[in-house]
C-alpha cells in the first residue's frame, strides 16, 4: 500500500466584491501530492494549478500568504480535469494523509459542485499527519503547524511553505520520520456519512472506541437513539448503569456520562453533536476508562450545570414578574 500525501490550496469569496457560493464557499486552485511507498521513500508527485471558474478575484489574504495571483492560475486546467489526473496518480491501493482534518472534506465538497463521484460512499479512512505527529511527540492533544514540526525534526527548508506542493512536500517528510505505531491511529472524514444503522461506523483503538453515526433529523431525535445514548462497557459488552447522566456543559455541543462497569471500572462517554450541510446532524461519540478522580470530576461538574440551570430558571422568573 502507498501513502498519497495530499495538500490543497484554496480561494474564497473576497469580502464586499464577490458574493460567496454556498455550494462551494473554498474553491480549490492548487494542487500537491506526494506519493510515499511502504518504507517511507517518495516515488511519485504531482503538482497542478486549477483555473478558476466560481471566484474571479484572490482573496488578499490567500493572495499574501501562497503568492499566487490571478494571472498565474489561467495556467491552469479546470478542477474535473485536474482531479481525474489526481486519481489516475493516485493509483489502487493506498490511503490518503492529510495535515489536518479539512483537505478532503473541501476536495469532494468541489467534487461535488463538478458532478463528480465523492471519494467514498461513507466515511473514508485517512491518516491525519498533524493529530500522529502530536501522538509521536508531544502530548497526543496539542496541534502543531507544519514548520514547527518541520523544525522540530531538522528536517532541511529547501523549497518555500505555504504552496500545495511544498506542503505536501514536507508533511511526507514528516511521515518519513513518523514511527510506525502510531499508524494505527486514523482518521475519518465525514463528508460522507453512513446511510443506515447498518454502516455506522465502530472502531476500536488501543485506549478508546470511537462510534460515528448515520444521519438523524434533529439533536433530540439523536440523543434518543438507544445506540447513541448507550452507556455499555466495551470490553465485556455489557450494558453499564450511569454513575453521571448524559449532560451538556456548553449548550447542546458537547454531552458526557459516565458508568462504571464492575470488572473494568470507570467509563467516560463524550458526545459531540455535529451539523451537516443540510442542517441535520450526526454523532461522534468516544468512550474510554478513566480513574475514580476523573469520573468524580465529571459528577461534580454535572451538579454544577444543574445548579446553573436552576439559577438561570429562577433569575428569568424574577425578571417576568
Amino acid at each position: 500500500m502507498n501513502y498519497i500525501v495530499l495538500d490543497l490550496e484554496w480561494n474564497q469569496s473576497n469580502t464586499g466584491r464577490e458574493a460567496e457560493c454556498s455550494q462551494i464557499p473554498f474553491e480549490i486552485i492548487d494542487f500537491g501530492a506526494i506519493k510515499v511507498n511502504e518504507d517511507g521513500k517518495m516515488i511519485g508527485e504531482f503538482n497542478q494549478l486549477v483555473k478558476p471558474q466560481i471566484y474571479n478575484q484572490m482573496h488578499h489574504i490567500t493572495s499574501k500568504i501562497i503568492h499566487l495571483h490571478m494571472q498565474d492560475l489561467q495556467r491552469g486546467k479546470v478542477f474535473s480535469e485536474v482531479m481525474n489526473e489526481f486519481l489516475d496518480f493516485c493509483g489502487e491501493d493506498y490511503i490518503f494523509c492529510t495535515w489536518g482534518t479539512l483537505d478532503l472534506f473541501e476536495l469532494q465538497r468541489n467534487m461535488r459542485f463538478y458532478g463528480m463521484e465523492p471519494l467514498s460512499n461513507g466515511p473514508l479512512k485517512y491518516l491525519d499527519l498533524q493529530k500522529l505527529y502530536s501522538l509521536a511527540f508531544e502530548d497526543g492533544k496539542i496541534k502543531r503547524n507544519l514548520e514547527h514540526a518541520v523544525d522540530e525534526l531538522n528536517i532541511p527548508k529547501d523549497i518555500p511553505f505555504h504552496r500545495a506542493f511544498s506542503d505536501a512536500y514536507y508533511t511526507a517528510k514528516v511521515l518519513a520520520m513518523l514511527p510506525k505505531e502510531v499508524f494505527d491511529r486514523y482518521s475519518f472524514d465525514t463528508f460522507m456519512l453512513p446511510q443506515t444503522k447498518s454502516e455506522e461506523i465502530h472502531v476500536s483503538f488501543p485506549d478508546y472506541i470511537k462510534y460515528i453515526s448515520r444521519e438523524f433529523g434533529s439533536k433530540q431525535e439523536a440523543m434518543a437513539d438507544k445506540e447513541v445514548a448507550s452507556t455499555k462497557c466495551y470490553l465485556c459488552k455489557k450494558p453499564m448503569k450511569k454513575k453521571v447522566r448524559w449532560f451538556s456543559p456548553n449548550g447542546g455541543k458537547h454531552y458526557y456520562s459516565i458508568a462504571e462497569c464492575p470488572v473494568h471500572g470507570f467509563l467516560k462517554y463524550k458526545i459531540r453533536v455535529k451539523k451537516t450541510d443540510t442542517e441535520s446532524v450526526y454523532i461522534v461519540k468516544t468512550t474510554k476508562f478513566v480513574d475514580e478522580e476523573t469520573a468524580v470530576s465529571y459528577h461534580e461538574k454535572r451538579q454544577q450545570v444543574q445548579e446553573n440551570k436552576k439559577k438561570k430558571k429562577s433569575q428569568n422568573k424574577e425578571a417576568s414578574n
